[in-house]
């Protein structure tokens, strides 16, 4: 089955959905790259993958993180040391309501 080709005209579409300034070489350089990726895809589509288990990474992977225990607290004042507004032990963040921004 062949895999539709992007053309010119989709990228330029999807550049301006991304509100992306691109310049006619750009369009015409990612046009390329976008097709050969596509075209990998198709190849790596005809591929049989009925007999090959799924799995989450090809390495085996162990968990490199420290045990989660309590330690001491930075405090309310080294908190809001840098915080540009504050309300005794409080941050003061801009209030968003239905797309309006006020203080």
């Amino acid at each position: 089955m062949e895999q539709k080709k992007i053309d010119v005209e989709q990228v330029r579409q999807v550049a301006k959905l991304s509100r992306l300034d691109l310049s006619e070489g750009e369009i015409a350089e990612f046009t390329e790259q976008l097709e050969a990726i596509l075209e990998y895809v198709a190849k790596l589509n005809q591929l049989d993958t009925s007999k090959a288990e799924p799995l989450a990474h090809c390495l085996p992977i162990s968990n490199c993180l420290r045990d989660d225990e309590a330690g001491v607290s930075l405090g309310t004042e080294k908190a809001l040391a840098n915080a540009p507004e504050r309300d005794e032990q409080f941050f003061i963040v801009p209030k968003i309501l239905e797309g309006e921004l006020t203080l």
